[in-house]
């Protein structure tokens, strides 16, 4: 396997290298890039198997490289880029992985990447451009809720998190008021701002702001603890602790 490393910080060339030569021993590095001009050169005249791309380089943004020549060779980004932008990512390379990188998120992106080989796929650079090329999407500001015969209007800035208990949804304020609002969880994911709202599990979302403590417990997964406080444990499971980490991280 001949792979390319385009990464503008040296540390992280290096760790990724050696990890990637603990997993794959016979993988060869071909090249150690920084830039969008260096990959460009690179990539005009010579190709890999596989390239391990970070998105913020040198000179530019990783994705103008495909603005400038054809890339049908797999990507593998590996960024500390925004989690909600990553989805068009995702649908068009092999794998992305967040920095700091860990050697098992590695392993399996690897092994992603030799499966994908055996279908003989297409990178699809140009669907991928397309989809980053996308008006921003506009999130939800402002959420109305009533109290007896009062109506008001609630902004994001205000909210802490909101809860899910048996058939019912509700907003918490960050100065302990709670309301029912007429949402689904799942609804709620789509309406409001990943960089600003994590789901933290079935039952709640948090805001940012309002998360007061983290514990590591066994088997990878973390209790979180709220402010105003919840009348609930909340637990995040170790399959959604490493992408809790990285929007923590963000």
């Amino acid at each position: 396997m001949k792979t390319l490393i385009v990464e503008d910080e040296k540390p992280a060339q290096e760790h990724l290298e050696r990890l990637l030569h603990d997993i794959e021993p016979h993988a060869q590095v071909l090249a150690k890039l920084d830039s969008v001009s260096s990959a460009v050169r690179w990539l005009s005249a010579q190709q890999a198997d596989l390239i391990f791309l970070d998105i913020h380089l040198a000179d530019d943004l990783s994705f103008k490289i495909f603005e400038q020549i054809k890339v049908r060779t797999p990507v593998i980004f590996t960024t500390a880029y925004d989690q909600y932008a990553l989805r068009a990512f995702k649908v068009n390379s092999v794998d992305y992985l967040l920095k700091p990188i860990d050697k098992e998120e590695l392993a399996n992106a690897i092994n992603k990447f030799k499966q994908s080989q055996v279908a003989v796929p297409t990178f699809d650079v140009e669907q991928l451009l397309a989809t980053l090329h996308q008006p921003a999407k506009t999130y939800q500001e402002r959420f109305v809720v009533t109290r007896g015969e009062r109506v008001m209007s609630i902004t994001t800035e205000q909210i802490a998190y909101f809860e899910g208990e048996d058939r019912y949804v509700y907003l918490t304020k960050k100065d302990g008021a709670r309301f029912i609002v007429d949402y689904k969880l799942s609804e709620l994911e789509e309406l409001l701002n990943p960089r600003q709202f994590y789901r933290l599990n079935r039952s709640f979302i948090a805001r940012f702001e309002s998360i007061q403590h983290i514990y590591n417990l066994s088997k990878s997964r973390v209790k979180v603890e709220l402010t105003p406080a919840a009348q609930r444990e909340i637990i995040v499971s170790s399959e959604n602790t490493q992408d809790f980490k990285g929007w923590l991280n963000q």
